[in-house]
């Protein structure tokens, strides 16, 4: 009990200061199973937590009753964690971590962490009219809470506004921003989500439009507005950010494992106009020997035309003959096919009169197809909340796949254009605007857990909602320019959106708007999308976006990137079984490492690959230096081996065949071999890159192995993992591997240990006390061969 009251003192005088509006009396309290129920005089709050790190609280006005379903929550309450006592005028409900604080008098909700203050509501609930810029009216619902006037705010979705956010009142209404640059206001995600840079999250638990505005008038509020819907919100707080995200994917869902064909290197363009185009740009790859896994078809699959033919959804058979053929022959070179569909059926499409019959189109007022014109046309909209419609467009992509079709790419699933006068079968438009995306994926996904349950999807979409991760979405980041304003926003953006749960947002490398043609900026963004979830060049077809239509020194020069790419399949997907595991994304902010720094707070240019790489894109022509912060530790230049000390901002020279990329000090870094595609990728002869640091007495390190096509690999143990750990005395280092088969295995491993940083050749090494071959590669680096077998294996270099 002592606990529970022991900042009492605090809390009443923070907030005497900041206590709701009058009119709100407190009028009395009861327990629940999980939580509180508390009376007010203009409704009641109905407060429960999920576990100690997360709790919820609904407002619920006189006269409405309660809405239970959430979009974004999957996480089932525990029970018997909060604990509530009433002393002083103040009502304490506590977990171990989470304390909620209501003082009666004057009424006011707080919320603290380990007797760290979070934030309280200020107004609380409250109305407000205001005029938009189409001079039209709207009331809005709110919910606002004060903050400290220096704590950092992310989240919102994808935007470029710098990586701190605060000052911005965000519009919550998924739109696309074609061809942004260096500031994009209003994006395709547009998440009701914040988190602090105290290490906390709010998520606002209801997908109807509105804004979230992070202190646009400076007086240390945060605001929720909304036109409808839900007043409910979740508090997430934890000690540091990775215990954060994996409390908020907790709550919302984690990520499937992608096919492990999805980190390869994808052909794609606006767009593949016939067979015989597609069929030759395969041939090219695989003469040019440039690694390839996927090929991707725009809009030209379906009809000779951009305008007029949306919603035909098969193929064009004048300009696609045999595309059965087409695919098994692509999927025969290793290359899968991935085909470009859109929930928007024009009145010209050969389906239009299908989907009409089957009232699969979301409505007007009167229950008739509402119509509208877009830039394609004349359209219906999918009603993807009505089951008729869902049956009806996943028989589709049910057809596409028994073709031959091997992933799915939804765009324009904001929805683009979806007027507000338009009915579905889950409410109004603009009431359900922001989660068409979101159960568009949620279609496809459990249409594949039905239909193809040994195959995991490949799910590419431009727009979602909280927790779209959890139905295997694979975000990109839209139209950007191609430019180097827009390069310079992406890793922003990828940033923040791994933060909120989306840990596989990525950009079309090259960019994809206009026709500027720059071989300098093509190649950075490419070094630029080695380090990002998804390597996909995708453009406009003024100016190509694959390699193999370059130039000769260009595209000699795209490859061994390319190459890269693939020689770090088995980190880069080691990555995604952790990001599936416990919900870190594959990019990280530098403040993760260091939280207490408020200038990390606000910097993008430099990010955590993993856990172990530290990278900073060029996002300038001619760029000869750039400036690199550098965490606590030693780091070595990837390319180059020198060594660099921690904790500080270091100016260094930039390469033009490479970005700066710095592996952390006593980091186990495994590579692979080049190879064409996945589908020929061994893990039984990968490189083990070891770099040595004196300063790091023990490191260790996990390598996830499975086939990488069964879903839930791991769920079901059809996985194997080994463990590395280096421990260094004196005088020799000592590496033990620890292999763990579930019932899955890599039979016959041969692993290649590359020590780096050692400044002269070991005196001797031994493999489980038998003595071995040491072969110097130079650089400092020298290599062991070994043989990896079930149970423990020690290798020991004498210094």
């Amino acid at each position: 009990m002592k606990y529970l009251f022991s900042i009492t003192a605090v809390f009443l005088f923070t907030i005497s200061a900041t206590a709701q509006n009058a009119a709100r009396t407190f009028k009395s309290f009861k327990k629940t199973p999980n939580g509180l129920e508390i009376a007010v005089s203009d409704g009641k709050y109905l407060i429960h937590f999920y576990n100690e790190s997360i709790v919820e609280t609904t407002f619920l006005p006189i006269g409405e009753t309660f809405n239970p379903e959430s979009h974004a929550v999957v996480l089932t309450p525990q029970t018997k964690i909060g604990k509530t006592a009433e002393k002083n005028g103040l009502i304490a409900l506590t977990s171990s971590g989470i304390k909620v604080s209501i003082t009666k008098l004057p009424f006011n909700i707080s919320y603290s962490y380990k007797n760290k203050l979070l934030l309280s509501e200020k107004n609380g609930y409250a109305k407000k009219t205001e005029t938009g810029n189409d001079g039209k009216t709207q009331q809005l619902e709110t919910l606002n809470f004060n903050l400290d006037k220096d704590e950092a705010l992310y989240g919102g979705g994808a935007r470029v506004l710098g990586m701190n956010r605060r000052g911005n009142r965000l519009q919550l209404y998924n739109r696309a921003s074609y061809g942004y640059e260096t500031r994009a206001d209003l994006m395709n995600f547009t998440m009701p989500l914040v988190l602090s840079s105290k290490i906390y999250a709010v998520h606002f638990d209801n997908p109807a439009i509105g804004y979230l505005d992070l202190d646009s008038k400076k007086d240390n509020t945060l605001s929720y507005e909304t036109i409808s819907g839900r007043k409910t919100y979740q508090v997430i707080a934890s000690d540091s950010w990775a215990k954060l995200l994996e409390n908020y994917t907790a709550l919302t869902g984690r990520q499937p494992l992608p096919p492990r064909w999805a980190f390869g290197n994808f052909a794609s363009r606006f767009g593949y106009r016939d067979q015989e185009m597609a069929d030759k740009t395969a041939q090219h790859f695989i003469d040019d020997k440039i690694p390839v896994d996927a090929m991707i078809f725009d809009l030209y699959w379906f009809g000779k035309t951009i305008k007029g033919t949306m919603g035909n959804l098969e193929f064009d058979r004048e300009n696609f003959p045999n595309p059965e053929k087409m695919m098994a022959g692509l999927k025969e070179k290793g290359i899968k096919t991935i085909l470009i569909t859109e929930p928007f059926i024009l009145t010209t499409s050969s389906k239009w009169q299908e989907a009409v019959d089957k009232k699969v189109l979301a409505t007007d007022v009167s229950g008739k197809p509402f119509t509208y014109d877009f830039y394609f046309g004349n359209t219906g909209l999918v009603d993807v909340f009505k089951p008729e419609a869902r049956n009806w467009f996943w028989s589709i992509y049910k057809g596409l796949a028994n073709q031959g079709a091997d992933g799915v790419w939804g765009d324009l699933g904001e929805p683009e254009v979806f007027p507000s006068a338009a009915f579905t079968a889950k409410g109004k438009a603009d009431e359900v605007h922001n989660i068409y995306g979101h159960n568009w994926a949620k279609m496809v996904f459990e249409g594949y857990q039905k239909d193809f349950p040994n195959q995991r999807p490949f799910i590419l979409m431009r727009s979602g909602y909280s927790g779209s991760q959890r139905y295997g979405m694979i975000p990109w980041s839209g139209d950007v320019s191609r430019s180097w304003g827009g390069l310079s926003g992406q890793m922003e953006i990828s940033l923040e959106m791994g933060m909120q749960g989306m840990g596989y947002m990525h950009s079309d490398l090259g960019g994809f708007a206009g026709d500027y043609n720059d071989n300098e900026l093509y190649l950075r963004w490419l070094q630029y999308g080695v380090f990002q979830p998804i390597f996909r060049p995708h453009a406009q077809e003024a100016v190509a976006s694959e390699a193999v239509y370059k130039d000769i020194i260009t595209k000699e020069k795209a490859k061994k990137i390319i190459e890269l790419r693939y020689r770090l399949l088995p980190y880069n997907y080691n990555l995604a079984f952790e990001n599936h595991k416990t919900g870190l994304p594959l990019m990280r902010p530098l403040f993760f490492e260091v939280p207490a720094n408020k200038y990390l707070s606000a910097v993008s240019q430099t990010y955590l690959w993993g856990n172990d790489f530290l990278v900073t894109p060029i996002i300038k022509a001619g760029a000869t230096e750039t400036s690199v912060f550098f965490p606590k530790g030693n780091w070595f230049d990837f390319f180059t081996g020198e060594k660099h000390s921690g904790e500080k901002n270091i100016t260094v020279k930039t390469a033009e065949d490479h970005i700066p990329v710095f592996v952390r000090g006593g980091a186990f870094i495994p590579m692979s071999k080049v190879v064409q595609n996945t589908e020929v990728y061994s893990q039984s002869d990968l490189e083990i890159q070891y770099y040595y640091d004196a300063d790091v007495k023990t490191s260790t390190s996990e390598l996830y192995l499975d086939d990488g096509k069964t879903p839930d690999a791991y769920e079901k143990k059809q996985y194997e993992m080994i463990a590395f750990r280096s421990s260094l005395d004196a005088d020799a280092i000592t590496i033990n591997v620890n292999d763990n088969p579930g019932l899955y295995s890599v039979r016959d491993k041969k692993y290649t240990f590359f020590i780096h940083g050692l400044d002269k050749k070991p005196a001797s090494a031994s493999v489980n006390n038998a003595k071995t071959t040491v072969t110097e590669m130079g650089r400092n680096i020298y290599a062991i061969t070994v043989d990896i077998t079930i149970g423990e294996t020690q290798i020991k270099i004498e210094l």
